[in-house]
């Protein structure tokens, strides 16, 4: 057998042992395609859907430093700043009953540096099918004009039960909220003690119900909104007329509030006017006048129960209104830095019949996202 022979075999057996080995080889699986997360733009911007459901999921939220300024506003000090973390999550699901929805909103408040002084806790979280709306949430009372000249509510965040018929260019709806808490701001005058001029009095237990009607339109660049609550245990309730439209650079809004008798929707007098023209200056610039007069402002007192007796509180007496009026006027400027960030200062200036003169406002900075 010669050398060349010899080559020819061994290359000819080299090759059958690698094709028997080839043949037996284990082939690995192919890896299951990942599934990125999907956009789900049906509610807007910010959505995603939770992978492996139809759920669309939102987080939003906001940091915000801000000071305000004014008479006493912490003890004897004439401003005050703190800071607000507030954190959402949105969640929403297509059902055969309509939209489905889940909302839970976080906020942290911290007034100074030490950890006694901050706190966490659930502002708003509440669950929503179609027109019906159920948990603790902002009310229709909540809504006014976009500047801060304007004061057209006195609480707004209760736990309630609504419905909402809306047909686009209008809706109407109902709420029955639970106004615990409230009782405690109002106090009822039983009777002065002649020796020392001392209001004696009472307040109402704290287990308050109200009802809220509420209806509005929206008509070209014009909208309209009437609302109106009942509170059951002090027996008043009061009724508000927000418009506004679009004329010329900016929007112009007006806004009309009565009430029956101070009550947990509005204490703040027996009735106010106020108006704002929102001026669109730029893209990032918008700059709004704003005033309020109210008639027969809210008197607030200190009660003892019984002569002689203890202080039970401070709070805005409920036996009627006085016969001092108020007003209030001043400027508010919202600033778009960039996007995500925005400051907004507000200066007013408060008069009351009787009382001393103020200035009031804040001034703001807040990183959104």
């Amino acid at each position: 057998m010669n050398i060349k022979s010899l080559l020819i075999g061994s290359a000819a057996a080299l090759a059958a042992v690698s094709g028997a080995q080839a043949a037996d080889a284990i082939v690995a699986a192919e890896p299951e395609p990942l599934e990125y997360v999907r956009v789900c733009d049906a509610f807007g911007t910010g959505f995603f859907y939770i992978p492996g459901t139809e759920t669309c999921l939102k987080f939003g939220g906001y940091v915000r430093f801000q000071t305000d300024f004014g008479r006493d506003e912490s003890g004897s000090s004439d401003w005050d700043s703190f800071t607000r973390a507030q954190f959402e999550v949105d969640t929403r699901t297509d059902t055969e009953l309509g939209a489905l929805r889940g909302f839970i909103g976080f906020r942290g408040n911290a007034d100074n540096g030490s950890s006694s002084s901050s706190s966490v806790f659930v502002d708003q979280a509440f669950i929503e099918l179609g027109g019906l709306k159920v948990g603790k949430f902002y009310s229709w009372w909540d809504d006014g004009l976009s500047g801060e000249a304007d004061v057209l509510s006195t609480n707004a965040l209760f736990n309630s039960v609504r419905y909402t018929y809306d047909a686009g260019s209008f809706w109407a709806g109902v709420s029955v909220d639970e106004l615990e808490g409230t009782n405690s701001q109002f106090v009822t005058i039983d009777v002065i003690d002649p020796a020392t001029g001392t209001f004696i009095g009472s307040q109402e237990p704290d287990n308050n119900v109200g009802v809220a009607l509420g209806m509005g339109a929206k008509l070209g660049a014009a909208t309209l909104q009437l609302i109106g609550g009942y509170d059951i245990d002090q027996e008043e309730g009061a009724v508000r007329l927000i418009a506004t439209a679009d004329v010329g650079p900016g929007t112009l809004g007006l806004a009309g509030v009565w009430a029956s008798g101070a009550n947990a929707y509005y204490a703040e007098s027996e009735w106010a006017v106020a108006a704002e023209y929102a001026i669109k200056a730029t893209d990032k610039l918008t700059i709004t006048p704003g005033a309020q007069y109210f008639g027969n402002v809210s008197a607030s007192a200190t009660i003892l129960d019984g002569i002689g007796g203890a202080a039970i509180g401070t709070g805005i007496i409920t036996n009627d209104f006085t016969n001092d009026d108020a007003w209030q006027a001043g400027l508010t400027v919202d600033y778009k830095i960039t996007d995500g960030l925005s400051s907004k200062i507000a200066v007013n200036y408060f008069d009351q019949d009787g009382g001393d003169d103020e200035v009031n406002g804040f001034v703001r900075l807040q990183r959104s996202f």
